[in-house]
């Protein structure tokens, strides 16, 4: 995903000053005024384990930062009340795709709607690639907390890694005698790295933490 965003950003005209490697980012110790180098923005596409020690780094060097990475959403509120406490700016997402975000919301109302019919249940299924470290996904995870009011327990999740697939989510509603599928399948992982670079655009010269939803909501998302 790095490679996508920075290859991306140069098409777009953005100059990627600094790539930083794992290897010589322990604990986001690389993530210096010095070491980012003139950088307006930091685009965080890492591991769960190593996110919340970058977005922290990054924030306190005063830039802001973008952050693709899923899995260390426990940390979620601490992290925002350390970049809220800097006066710096996060903006997180679950899932930069501008179609997996309307899928949220088509899968929501149908969702809504199913949950009427007490033989009907539901089922969500994510698909990625083999090298995913996280499952299930943070995307699967956003749908699961967007419709479980609407069902008695939680609709189940099934991770499924394999392969080279960039990203696939299926929401399942089965009744007895039909089934209806909504689904969002992802061509290529530039379409995750093109609403991160937007993301990149838009969260300059704000404070605050951020998500997606924002940037949506202020309807500045452009073709």
């Amino acid at each position: 995903m790095g490679q996508a965003v920075a290859q991306l950003a140069r098409e777009q005209g953005w100059p990627v000053v600094v790539t930083i490697d794992a290897d010589r980012n322990v604990r986001g110790s690389a993530l210096t005024r010095a070491n980012l180098d003139g950088a307006n923005v930091v685009v965080e596409f890492t591991t769960p384990d190593a996110a919340p020690d970058n977005i922290r780094a990054a924030v306190n060097a005063g830039l802001p930062v973008v952050v693709g990475t899923t899995g260390w959403y426990d940390q979620l509120d601490a992290v925002s009340k350390s970049v809220e406490r800097a006066q710096g700016a996060m903006l997180w997402a679950p899932n930069f795709s501008i179609g997996v975000n309307i899928f949220w919301e088509v899968a929501a109302r149908a969702a809504e709607l199913a949950s009427r019919i007490p033989s009907i249940s539901a089922h969500i299924v994510e698909t990625h690639h083999a090298a995913k470290k996280d499952a299930p996904s943070g995307t699967a995870q956003q749908l699961q907390r967007r419709i479980a009011a609407n069902f008695n327990v939680p609709p189940p999740i099934t991770s499924v890694r394999v392969g080279h697939v960039p990203g696939t989510h299926e929401l399942i509603l089965d009744a007895p005698f039909e089934q209806l599928r909504v689904t969002h399948s992802a061509r290529d992982r530039r379409v995750f790295a093109e609403g991160a670079v937007l993301a990149a655009t838009w969260i300059l010269g704000r404070h605050g933490v951020f998500t997606i939803q924002d940037l949506l909501a202020a309807g500045e998302v452009k073709a």
